[in-house]
């Protein structure tokens, strides 16, 4: 997506080029990337602990992450780090065999991405159904929110003082101006107060240290070989697929805040190259990170690339040279923010007990188990995946009883039609072979298709089996009504499923 194309904001289509042409939107996007940016520094920091990888690595892979993918990235808007989801699939390998082997990993995963986008595999996002999607977001929304819980954990009392001051301000400050987000006065008010009073509560560099020294050109200490290569695969595919994920998903819940359209391939692609360029000069992976994105598009209001450049640019200012400063931010603070944009982050009607009500069972039951698993996992990618395979089983198992079979003799009795009526596959076929009255009716039979569609071999095989059972009681079967395409499709394979 170039400068020119469109994104909307309060109604109205809003590209780079208007933004840096209006002060009001321009000043919008560089203040919801710096406070996205202050939110973003202490996950980023813990999970690099996570990963077993020094927090600098982290840091800098995520500015590469960051500005990459604002300059080649099919979404604008979306902030891409060294995730958490990322650093849980890296660690076992980390623990396991040593931090070397993250290099060649990050490599294989990054070109599986490449593929995976230039082949138009992100396509296949749209199978993802809605309960899913609805199931995800709330999922995401208590992960965040219980992500911040340890961080306001026994902490001193200065601290829960702190924690409502911030609060405080994200909630009045709107009230009297719209102009700076709120969450970026609060955590800049909230920092101020602790470095003049010099009060002690814990803060970002307590999660990990900050040298403000860029680590260089990550080397390459294993051979490449085929024994690194089944050391490194399993890791490789899971951070690959782990993370285009939760890029696409990302992605498309950004299209339904913007209510503007995304190149979910173009997305991909540019995913697999920024991760490349991350290994090489940083030396770990990352994704879109989700709950700063929403605090960049839906509480920041930015819809453009502006944001996330400036994002990352600001990031290297504060790994850089504004370290000490950047350290001294209360996690309260940051935790009171994330815990706002976790609670926005719901979608509360769809679990409205009046909405839960109208909703078709097996829709409320996907949903549920989808936030079940990934709460349970803090894994969004295995609740994703469980929810679909879920809605593919329980769509399979209600269009499977959607077909009817109507049989209907001719003057005399003489000859019989059956009319099949609905979508015909494997769920809905097996059984089809039972609906007929092989000793009882006439020597014969027409199956009238023109109602129904074959769709899988599964029904081709069940029409031989029917066409076999008149054979053996001495009757002749005649198929008719198929459109072109089942015509062709049962031409080509029938009579092939015995021997």
């Amino acid at each position: 997506m170039s400068a020119a194309e469109p994104s909307t904001a309060l109604g109205r289509t809003v590209t780079v080029r208007t933004a840096l042409r209006e002060p009001r939107q321009f000043s919008r996007e560089v203040l919801a990337g710096l406070v996205t940016t202050l939110a973003l520094v202490p996950e980023v920091i813990s999970f690099s602990i996570v990963a077993g990888v020094d927090p600098m690595v982290s840091l800098v892979a995520s500015i590469v992450l960051a500005i990459t993918m604002s300059i080649l990235g099919g979404r604008p808007g979306v902030i891409t780090a060294a995730a958490g989801s990322v650093a849980l699939v890296i660690a076992p390998l980390v623990h396991q065999h040593g931090v070397q082997y993250v290099l060649p990993a990050v490599i294989l995963a990054g070109v599986v991405q490449i593929v995976f986008g230039f082949a138009g595999l992100a396509r296949l996002m749209r199978f993802i159904p809605r309960s899913v999607m609805t199931g995800f977001v709330n999922a995401l929304g208590v992960l965040i929110f219980t992500a911040q819980v340890p961080h306001v954990l026994n902490v001193p009392w200065l601290a829960y003082v702190l924690f409502a001051l911030t609060f405080a301000i994200i909630f009045v400050v709107p009230r009297f101006t719209k102009a700076v987000p709120s969450p970026l006065i609060a955590i800049v008010v909230v920092t101020a107060i602790v470095i003049v009073a010099h009060l002690v509560v814990p803060n970002v560099a307590d999660e990990g240290p900050l040298t403000g020294k860029l680590p260089g050109i990550t080397p390459l200490l294993v051979p490449l070989d085929l024994t690194t290569l089944r050391l490194i695969w399993p890791t490789a595919l899971s951070v690959a697929f782990v993370g285009l994920m939760e890029t696409l998903l990302t992605a498309k819940l950004v299209d339904e805040i913007t209510d503007t359209p995304s190149h979910k391939g173009r997305e991909s692609w540019a995913l697999g190259i920024s991760n490349l360029l991350a290994g090489f000069y940083g030396g770990i992976a990352g994704c879109a990170m989700i709950g700063q994105t929403l605090l960049n598009v839906k509480t920041g209001g930015a819809r453009t690339r502006i944001s996330t450049t400036v994002a990352g640019v600001f990031l290297l200012a504060l790994v850089t040279g504004l370290s000490p400063i950047m350290g001294q931010i209360p996690m309260v603070a940051l935790a009171a923010v994330m815990m706002v944009v976790a609670v926005t982050t719901v979608d509360w009607h769809s679990v409205k007990p009046s909405t839960l009500r109208r909703m078709p069972v097996p829709e409320t039951i996907v949903m549920g188990v989808t936030i079940a698993v990934v709460v349970i996992t803090s894994n969004l990618a295995y609740g994703v995946i469980v929810g679909v395979v879920l809605a593919m089983v329980l769509f399979a198992r209600r269009v499977a009883h959607v077909i009817s079979v109507d049989r209907a003799l001719a003057a005399g009795a003489a000859a019989v039609t059956y009319t099949v009526t609905g979508p015909l596959f494997f769920g809905s076929s097996n059984d089809l072979v039972d609906r007929f009255d092989y000793a009882q009716d006439p020597t014969i039979v027409t199956i009238d298709l023109t109602r129904a569609q074959i769709w899988d071999a599964s029904t081709v095989a069940a029409l031989d089996a029917i066409e076999t059972k008149y054979r053996d009681h001495g009757a002749t079967v005649t198929i008719e009504g198929l459109d072109e395409r089942s015509r062709g499709f049962h031409r080509r394979l029938t009579g092939h499923f015995d021997g």
